[in-house]
Order: structure tokens, then sequence, then C-alpha cells
């Protein structure tokens, strides 16, 4: 399975430097992250989909037996096998069964995941959560680890906006303040994303 690093680089944290001070602050301590990025859009779905409302460390754990138990993923793979034996690398049968469907769906020639490259964000969030099984987060999340679409803020993930109370020191966030937020890293969200991500796993 072929990875690589999110690409950015200065252009992106001066502007967020000088957009917010707090965020600044905050990437001149931490310096320059890295973000794991799978190119494949396939991969990077099922990857998003095995990491829905579970921890990283367990999403990782059911990915790698994934990886031992099929080799590469891809959508002959999975679609050849049962949702059963998806569902024993861990995940819940609902998964299974999403990560099945979708699998057969791309197998049979039935949907083009690659038409998503050439749609706005908007769209390939809509057209994702069409999908049973996938909503907006997970679209979010393909969105950053595969296209490496620079401004997405995911307000479905609990990490960033954990990471954004600790940023400004807030026992609560709401919506409201949240898309302020959001709208100031504009249009270098994803990067700041990464820093909040961060933000959300310091002790």
């Amino acid at each position: 399975m072929s990875t690589k690093w999110y690409d950015y680089g200065q252009r992106e944290t001066d502007y967020l430097k000088q957009a917010d001070a707090a965020l600044g602050r905050a990437i001149e301590r931490l310096g320059k992250l890295e973000r794991e990025v799978i190119p494949d859009l396939f991969t990077a779905l099922m990857n998003a989909i095995v990491g829905q409302l579970i921890s990283v460390k367990a999403a990782n754990t059911v990915w790698n037996r994934m990886l031992d138990k099929f080799g590469t993923i891809t959508p002959d793979q999975l679609a050849g096998h049962s949702a059963d034996d998806i569902q024993s690398c861990g995940m819940s049968m609902k998964k299974a069964v999403c990560i099945h469907t979708i699998a057969r769906a791309i197998s049979a020639g039935e949907w083009d995941i690659d038409a998503l490259r050439e749609l706005p964000d908007d769209e390939v969030i809509r057209q994702l959560s069409g999908l049973h099984g996938v909503g907006r987060w997970t679209a979010e999340m393909l969105l950053i680890h595969s296209m490496e679409r620079p401004d997405v803020v995911s307000w479905g993930d609990i990490a960033i906006r954990r990471g954004m109370m600790r940023l400004y020191n807030l026992t609560e966030l709401s919506r409201q303040e949240f898309e302020q937020y959001r709208l100031r890293y504009a249009p270098y969200g994803t990067v700041a994303s990464i820093y909040l991500w961060e933000l959300s796993s310091e002790t």
C-alpha cells in the first residue's frame, strides 16, 4: 500500500500564523508536522470507514489485520470475500457490509470512485454520503487523507474539536464558534486540522 505525506510548506504555515495568533504560536512550537496520505481513493475510503467511531489505535489494529488477511486492499479483492470474512478482522458487521457493498459496486463497474477527483469538496461529500454507512466525517477524511484538498476542518471529528478547545482554552465549543475559527483558517484549513489533531493528543 503506497502512502506519502500531506504536501504543504511555508506558504500555508505563514498564512495561518498571520491569520490566527494562537495557532501561529502552536505552529512555531510544534514545527513541521507530517500527516500520512493514501493516494489510492478506494484504499483511503476503506481506511476511513474502518476508523469510524473508534480510537486511532483500534483502527490501526483492524487495518493491519485487513492488510495481513487480504494483502492489497482493492475492490476486486474485497468483493471476492464475504462480509463475514471482512468482519473477522475485528470490525462491526455494519462496517463490514458497508465495505463489501462498496467494493462490489466498484468491482462490477457500477460506480467510478476515481470520478470524485474532478468534483468540488461539497459534491464529493454529497456523493459519498449517499452510500450506505458513509457519512460526512468519512467523506471529509477522504478529502484530507487521499485527495489532499486544502481547506477541510471537520466539525464531526472529536479530536479536531478537542484540539480547537485546547488551542483557545475553551471549556465548550459551539458550532458557531467552530465556524468562525474554520473561516479564519481558510483557504488552508487542512493544515490547521493537522495541527489541531496534534494538539488534541498532547498530554
